[in-house]
């Protein structure tokens, strides 16, 4: 797995181009994280086969582990309110 920082790439193209060969770590600077990965090729039994690999990728299964630890939480009500749904 490969972290990068989203102001480090320049297009939508760069950021997949670097996921067909690795699962990618993409951080912004307000310190949010998203997780991207290829999938495949459309159809049930290839989104399966990725379903299992991603389930035995040892370096997600440990970061998300680690996320589970976490113990900072944001109540429902502020999530409401910053997203304007109060």
């Amino acid at each position: 797995m490969k972290t990068i920082d989203a102001g480090a790439v320049s297009s939508l193209a760069e950021l997949l181009d670097l996921a067909s060969s690795e699962t990618v770590l993409l951080t912004t600077s307000e310190g949010r994280e998203f997780l991207l990965t290829e999938v495949g090729e459309p159809g049930e039994a290839e989104f399966l086969a990725e379903v299992e690999a991603t389930g035995q990728n040892r370096e997600l299964l440990a970061l998300l582990e680690e996320r589970s630890r976490e113990t900072k939480r944001i109540p429902l009500a502020e999530v409401r309110k910053r997203l304007g749904l109060d």
